[in-house]
C-alpha cells in the first residue's frame, strides 16, 4: 500500500465518512478513492460519500451521512426527538434545519425534510454529538421541544406534547432552558398552559 493510500485510509478512520472534496486539503488525488474502492479498502456509502467496509453502523447512521453532506445543517424536530429518545415514532426522513436563504440540498438518500430557521432559532441550543465517527449538529432537548411547538402545525400538537412530557418526566431539561428557547422560537404564550400543568 502506497503512502497516498495509507493517508486516505487514515483520513477515513479519523472522520468516519469522507467526501471527495475532503481530499484536496490532504493533497490526495480523487482517483485514490476509486482505487481504494476497487481494492476493497473503502466502500461507497452513497453518492459522493465513502467509508470503511464493515464499519459499525449505528441506528443514527443516516444522520451521520447527512452531516457529512450538509455540514451547515442542523438535525431538528422529528429526527432530534428520535435521537434524544423523546418519541416512539421513527421518521423515514431526516429533518434538517438550514438558513432561511440557503439553497436546499439535493440528496438521493437519505430523504430530507428541510425546515428553514433564521438567526438565534438556527444557532441557539445546537449540540454536537459523534455518530459513527462523524460529528453531527443537532438541537438539544429543550430547543427540540420548543421547535416542536413552533412547528406544531407540521408535526402535530400531540407530538409536541409527548416530547414535552417525556423530557420533563425524564428530567432532561430545566424550566429556565425551556423558557429561554420558547422565547427564541416565539412560542412562550403557546407553551405556558402546558408548562404550568407540569409544574
Amino acid at each position: 500500500m502506497g503512502t497516498t493510500a495509507e493517508r486516505l485510509i487514515d483520513l477515513v478512520r479519523s472522520q468516519g465518512l469522507i467526501r471527495p472534496c475532503d481530499l484536496a486539503s490532504m493533497g490526495i488525488p480523487r482517483v485514490s478513492l476509486t482505487r481504494a474502492v476497487r481494492r476493497g479498502q473503502l466502500e461507497r456509502v452513497g453518492r459522493g460519500l465513502y467509508g470503511l467496509p464493515g464499519r459499525e453502523v449505528s441506528a443514527h447512521g443516516s444522520l451521520a451521512e447527512v452531516a457529512r453532506r450538509v455540514p451547515k445543517g442542523v438535525v431538528c424536530l422529528f429526527s432530534a426527538l428520535r435521537f434524544h429518545g423523546l418519541t416512539t415514532q421513527a421518521p423515514f426522513e431526516v429533518w434538517l434545519a438550514i438558513e432561511n436563504k440557503s439553497l436546499a440540498p439535493k440528496l438521493d438518500f437519505p430523504p430530507l425534510r428541510i425546515v428553514r430557521f433564521s438567526g438565534a432559532a438556527l444557532t441557539e441550543g445546537v449540540e454536537e454529538h459523534v455518530v459513527g465517527g462523524v460529528t453531527i449538529r443537532i438541537t438539544g432537548v429543550a430547543k427540540t421541544v420548543a421547535d416542536c411547538f413552533k412547528y406544531r402545525n407540521k408535526i402535530g400538537l400531540d407530538i409536541a406534547l409527548e416530547a414535552l412530557r417525556e423530557a420533563w418526566r425524564g428530567k432532561r431539561m430545566i424550566s429556565d432552558d425551556i423558557w429561554r428557547y420558547a422565547k427564541i422560537c416565539r412560542v412562550a404564550n403557546v407553551m405556558r398552559p402546558y408548562l404550568d400543568s407540569l409544574t
